[in-house]
């Protein structure tokens, strides 16, 4: 029986000896003919055979690296075919760069090429970012998978946030920082939380329209979410229907619901007359005389509760009133 093992032991070791070798490894005179391969996009292979630092390699995450997509672009799509770049890479750069001493317009040019033909970009070339030299690389992060909602790696901690995405109010206020400074008082519209962005009232690719909001006037702006406010009124109140500005402010206030002042006094900005004097004290009524009730538990919301506008009638409507 022993001998019988060993025999079969033999002939393994035999039919082992005689099968061919598999090679180690493909050539390298192998890889020069086939030429270097892809690695993230269709036909990167020339760009990243000197390119493959993480960070450049994680476009493959965004929408540029869509591999389902036939409209996906390549690296020379944005950058040019750069022949001389890649011949002497340390002498020359690549025919589009976008680095920021590189103009905006030619950042901006390679964009365009795909996605001019987007309706939200058909007033690019006379809004304002375009004006000031903002470049779409300016805002978006074209490589990084970080551009437009996605997660960002250091999610902030503050008592108003609740998410880790990339809100869009951080890209804004980073060139528009007296506006972060209003978004952070005490009433403001919830941008830090993440319900509402700053491209839900403007247009940041460019309009016709004043502050390239959304809309054709700022009242249209706001009566889009505020329908309550929209009437028609029987009774209108003049300066809601001129503009919501003249009372409110828009980003930021440290008065109730982003009132410029407080009550009563962006009342009587316009309201000083006889019959609700501005002035908290008169002849008779001063500070050593009788004491003036007007300072003690009033405000005008007390009795005209209707402001924005009234289909009450006679005088309840005429005058807002309760």
């Amino acid at each position: 029986m022993a001998a019988a093992f060993v025999g079969v032991g033999i002939a393994i070791q035999v039919a082992l000896a005689q099968e061919p070798e598999k090679p180690a490894a493909q050539s390298a005179a192998q890889v020069k003919a086939e030429g270097p391969k892809d690695k993230v996009l269709r036909g990167d292979a020339k760009c990243t055979l000197c390119h493959d630092a993480p960070e450049i390699l994680s476009i493959g995450k965004t929408r540029h690296g869509a591999v389902a997509d036939p409209r996906t672009p390549t690296c020379t799509s944005c950058h040019g075919e750069s022949e001389a770049h890649r011949g002497n890479p340390g002498a020359t750069k690549p025919e589009r760069n976008f680095a920021q001493n590189t103009s905006a317009d030619d950042r901006s040019g390679a964009c365009m090429a795909c996605h001019g033909a987007d309706r939200h970009l058909a007033f690019w070339e006379s809004g304002r970012h375009k004006k000031n030299e903002v470049a779409c690389n300016s805002c978006h992060q074209i490589h990084e998978a970080k551009n437009l909602l996605l997660r960002a790696q250091n999610p902030k901690i503050s008592p108003y946030e609740r998410t880790n995405r990339q809100l869009e109010y951080e890209t804004c206020t980073a060139c528009h920082k007296s506006l972060r400074a209003q978004i952070a008082k005490t009433s403001h519209h919830p941008l830090m939380e993440g319900k509402i962005n700053c491209s839900s009232c403007h247009n940041p690719h460019g309009a016709l329209s004043h502050a390239m909001v959304n809309e054709e006037s700022v009242n249209q702006l706001c009566t889009s979410c505020h329908n309550d406010k929209r009437g028609p009124f029987i009774n209108e109140h003049p300066p809601v229907e001129e503009n919501c500005l003249t009372c409110h402010t828009p980003h930021g206030s440290i008065h109730m619901k982003l009132l410029a002042e407080r009550v009563p006094n962006v009342c009587q900005d316009c309201h000083d007359f006889s019959r609700h004097p501005g002035t908290y004290y008169s002849g008779n009524q001063g500070w050593t005389g009788a004491q003036n009730t007007r300072l003690i538990a009033r405000a005008c919301l007390n009795c005209h509760t209707s402001i924005h506008g009234s289909n009450a009638p006679a005088a309840r409507g005429q005058f807002f009133l309760r």
